[in-house]
Formats: structure tokens, sequence, C-alpha cells
């Protein structure tokens, strides 16, 4: 990482698709901290070459939140130069990286940070968390994770300013072989945690077996299917969160202790 006269971070790949963080949006929208923030400023970290991705979350969040603006960074000077070409009111974007550099004393209610840090070691992970964590509003949050090229399985930490409270898991029901297709597409600090002895490796497993368990209601289709899972596993005892309405998109959300890799 670099020092604090320029920005924090490095160039990533920066590749990205229409529609590719469409299930992160939906969950950001429903968070109590985009209706309730004084300011509903959200930052977009590391958006890539296109600047489709912040756009969209733009439109998103303003179906709940009118007034909300969009701040896009990226430490690539000509991926901020071709955004601003293309920008919008509401959004502006700005050079940087996992500082959040922003005007004056404003910081922000959200920081999404998609495909960013997978592109790291995860010896890095805990310090860009922590820089990135410093920049949020107090009751602000950082939603950092991975998801598929075309945005059909991603999972994320939802972190506030004292560190990671929750995980979560989305996927595109339709189809689905087993719900452990998330393993490749875990946020850096889980992804190499997939092993026997971790909370991860375990949760997998769990799920993969809930999933065969329930195949018989696969006949009433993937949704009634998935829910019996989220229902059976949260019976079983794990720290399951949300609504059956979240649960029938196909997410689920559990405390971060119920992941976390081991000491």
């Amino acid at each position: 990482m670099g020092g604090m006269d320029r920005p924090v971070g490095r160039i990533t790949r920066g590749t990205t698709n229409v529609n590719r963080l469409r299930r992160i949006d939906r969950w950001i929208a429903a968070q109590p901290v985009v209706r309730t923030a004084d300011d509903p400023l959200v930052v977009d970290l590391g958006y890539g070459a296109s600047a489709t991705t912040t756009l969209e979350l733009r439109d998103r969040l303003a179906a709940v939140r009118p007034d909300v603006a969009v701040v896009g960074i990226e430490i690539d000077p000509e991926r901020v130069r071709i955004a601003n070409a293309a920008t919008r009111d509401g959004v502006e974007f700005r050079l940087g990286g996992f500082e959040v550099p922003l005007p004056g004393s404003r910081r922000p209610a959200v920081i999404r940070a998609l495909n960013v840090l997978r592109q790291y070691d995860e010896s890095e992970v805990a310090a860009a968390w922590a820089t990135m964590r410093e920049r949020l509003a107090p009751e602000g949050l950082l939603v950092e994770g991975t998801c598929d090229e075309i945005g059909r399985v991603a999972s994320w930490v939802g972190l506030d300013a004292q560190g990671p409270r929750t995980f979560t898991i989305s996927l595109r029901l339709a189809g689905l072989e087993a719900p452990s297709i998330v393993a490749e597409r875990l946020p850096k600090a889980l992804i190499h945690r997939n092993v026997a002895g971790e909370r991860i490796h375990d949760l997998l497993l769990t799920l993969d077996r809930l999933w065969a368990t329930h195949a018989p209601l696969g006949v009433y289709g993937p949704r009634q299917r998935w829910m019996a899972v989220v229902v059976s596993l949260r019976d079983a005892g794990w720290p399951v969160r949300g609504s059956r309405a979240r649960w029938r998109l196909g997410e689920l959300t559990l405390d971060w202790a119920a992941v976390a890799p081991a000491p």
C-alpha cells in the first residue's frame, strides 16, 4: 500500500458488467442507515474501468432515499477522467484509494468496496478494512466482498466503525446445484479459510447438506427449497438474520462471529 501522500492501494484489473452488483445494491438499499443518515453520502470504492455500477448504485438507492449522493473513487486517474465524462446529477468521481478522500469533513454513510480486496493478499485485508472504517460516519456501514462476473453469486461482509458485524451470501436460485458454489466468491478474509476446522467450511458443508435434504421441495420451486434450508439452519442454532422476504431473494445473512476465521 502507498504512503499518505498518494492514494492508498494499487490499481486492480477493473473488470465490471451491467447489473453485476445488483444483489449487493439491493441489500444495501434495505439497510436502515440509508434511510436514517443525516448526510446520505455513499462511496463506491474501486468501481473499475467503467462507471456503470456506480451509476446503477445511485439509481437503486435513490428509489429509497431520493437525496442520496454517490461518489465513485478510483485509484487510476484515467478511469476517473473517463467516468467524469459520464456523470449525472447526484454522482461524482474522485481520485483516491482506501483513505476515501472527500471534501471538508463529510463522512460516508455507506462505503461499497466490491471485487477490490479479492486482488490483494489476505494479510492486507485488516489494514484496508481499518482505513476505510475510519472514514465512516458514526452509524456508517462498510460493505466489502466479491461476486461473479454476471452477479449471480455474491458474498460480502458488513462492517461498522468497530469491525465486522455480518456475513451475507446471495445466490441466483434458479439452476442452483449447491450453495457451496459461493466458495469461489468468498471475500478475501474468508476465501482461503474454506478448509476443515474453519467456521466458513462448516457453514458451506451444512448448507449443501440441507440443500440436499430439502430437495423434495424443489417441486414447488427453488425459493421454497432455499427458504427451508435457511429455516433449518436457524433452527440448528446458526445466528441467522433477516426475514423471509430477504431469504426469498436467495440471501442468507449471519452474524460475522459464525464464520470468522479461527484465531
